[in-house]
Parts: C-alpha cells; sequence; structure tokens
C-alpha cells in the first residue's frame, strides 16, 4: 500500500540540522521500536514532509531536505522578547528551578493559544523569552525508512487520539 491521504504511516528517521562548518548535526531520531505515526494528509506535519513521503510504500527509503522556508520559517529577532518578571513569579519570587536560561516555558498568547518559549535571559524586572520553534532558520535534512502504511484500524484509532472517543 502506498502512503495516500487519511492512511496510518510509520516511519523511523533521522533529521539533521547543518551546522556552520557545513558538518551535519543530529538534531531528532525515531527508532524501529518507536517509530513515529501519523494520519497522513491531516494537517498535523509538515507539508513539504508530507510531500516527499507521498506514493512511498513501507520498506522504502527517504533521503530529502526541507528549506527553512517550508519548515518553521527564518529565525526572527523580533520574536525575542522581554515580559514582566512578575507573571513568571508565585508568591513573589521566580521558581527557579522552571525559569532559567534555556528553560521552555509554556504561555498562553491572546487568542488563548499555548506556546513554548525558551527563557534567554532573567532580569530584575523581565524575563527575556524567545519565541521562535526551536528549528526556525534551519533547513530541515531527513533520512529514513518507511516502516508501515496501512488504513487505520479501530485500535489504531484508540490508540491514536490517546483513547479518547
Amino acid at each position: 500500500m502506498k502512503i495516500a491521504n487519511n492512511l496510518l504511516v510509520a516511519v523511523d528517521y533521522k533529521l539533521f540540522v547543518k551546522n556552520d562548518d557545513g558538518s551535519m548535526e543530529l538534531m531528532e531520531e525515531t527508532t524501529i521500536d518507536q517509530p513515529l505515526k501519523f494520519f497522513f494528509g491531516l494537517g498535523t506535519m509538515l507539508q513539504k514532509f508530507e510531500d516527499n513521503l507521498a506514493g512511498l510504500a513501507a520498506g522504502d527509503t527517504f533521503d530529502f531536505m526541507i528549506p527553512c522556508a517550508d519548515a518553521y520559517g527564518e529565525y526572527d529577532q523580533a520574536s525575542v522578547i522581554d515580559l514582566p518578571r512578575k507573571i513568571f513569579e508565585i508568591d513573589g519570587k521566580i521558581d527557579e528551578k522552571g525559569v532559567y536560561p534555556g528553560a521552555i516555558v509554556p504561555l498562553v498568547d491572546s487568542e488563548g493559544q499555548r506556546i513554548n518559549a525558551e527563557v534567554v535571559e532573567v532580569k530584575a524586572d523581565a524575563v527575556t523569552v524567545d519565541l521562535n520553534h526551536p528549528l526556525s532558520g534551519e533547513d530541515l535534512y531527513f533520512k529514513g525508512t518507511v516502516l508501515d502504511v496501512h488504513e487505520p484500524t479501530e485500535e489504531d484509532l484508540r490508540t491514536m487520539s490517546g483513547g479518547c472517543g
């Protein structure tokens, strides 16, 4: 069976980005025991990722690059902002175990959407956070194998929906 809309797809892959010196850095990796599983064509994956997998079958290998413009976009310096320190305080204190440079903190935008931000700096009156996706500004290099393609079963639907009805 070839990958097409509404089929359950399982892939084992490695994701690389290119360093300034041209070497490749492994950013993410699945395993055969814990592959990436997703419903193809539902918009849960990057469009160009799906475009490159369309028509492949179990056992096929892939090796492709997605330019940053088609992935998470260019790095936007304007998305590095200072937020009032008080929004990170509990009883007037910053939780140093949860808010420190490099920590990922959950935020909510004005529309109620959850966004993750990386703490850049904790200052006396503000916390500088980076709202860019961690892979923004990066071309993404994928190498992998299609492990399985099939019509989802009732069990797949239960498992993939987290057990919800």
